[in-house]
């Protein structure tokens, strides 16, 4: 699957270092901002479904027998994914519940009641709004979508619980921030918001939905 890396990257890391001294520690050791920008936008959604509640290996194997289901192509058309019989999915791995929610994402594609094309004209919020009136897309996957697939600079994953782990860990904090408290930090980092998140997760090397090929080990708490 084709990545790129976001064009934003140089100028979000001079700015997080010049607003935030923490900030400038966690890059000092991170480096560069690699986040990996996606093309895919049904494949990506469908994707974020099957992996919901699962862990990795499990997930990417129901994943990879979904995709086998349709020879020849890296993933299936939306009115291919509703042409094929509920059981067939079933067999594949899918619960009855996400296999509603993967054909209400294919029906909304299908009939343009989801039209990708338009997103690059359309604010944050809106595109949020959008992706979730789609059953089994919440908030957290829109904003993940926005962060890796359209390559959106300004997105913070407030409700994210690596991003608020890493927060406490990194400002010395007895808990961690509440989602309202973490937006009022992140302030200071817009309009560069999604580089902060980066670098948050990678401060605890969580595992991300970006393609990024490489681990990198937990940077150590600032001091």
């Amino acid at each position: 699957m084709p990545l790129s890396l976001v064009p934003y990257a140089r100028a979000a890391k001079r700015h997080l270092t010049n607003v935030d001294p923490v900030m400038a520690g966690i890059i000092a050791e991170v480096g560069a901002c690699r986040i990996a920008r996606r093309r895919q936008r049904f494949q990506a959604l469908a994707r974020a479904i099957v992996f919901q509640q699962l862990a990795g290996s499990a997930a990417r194997a129901i994943y990879n027998r979904i995709v086998a289901l349709y020879p020849g192509r890296a993933f299936p058309l939306p009115e291919q994914v509703l042409a094929t019989p509920d059981e067939v999915l079933r067999r594949a791995g899918l619960s009855a519940k996400k296999i509603i929610y993967l054909k209400d994402l294919a029906t909304h594609v299908h009939q343009s009641r989801l039209r990708f094309n338009r997103f690059a004209r359309m604010a944050d919020e809106e595109i949020i709004a959008d992706l979730t009136r789609v059953k089994g897309i919440g908030r957290w996957s829109a904003e993940m979508f926005l962060m890796f697939n359209l390559g959106r600079p300004d997105v913070l994953p407030a409700g994210d619980l690596g991003v608020r782990n890493a927060v406490a860990r990194a400002y010395k904090m007895r808990k961690p921030p509440t989602p309202k408290e973490l937006l009022a930090m992140g302030e200071k980092w817009r309009p560069f918001r999604t580089a902060a998140a980066w670098y948050l997760w990678q401060s605890i090397d969580v595992k991300l939905p970006d393609g990024a090929p490489e681990k990198r080990r937990a940077v150590r708490a600032r001091r």
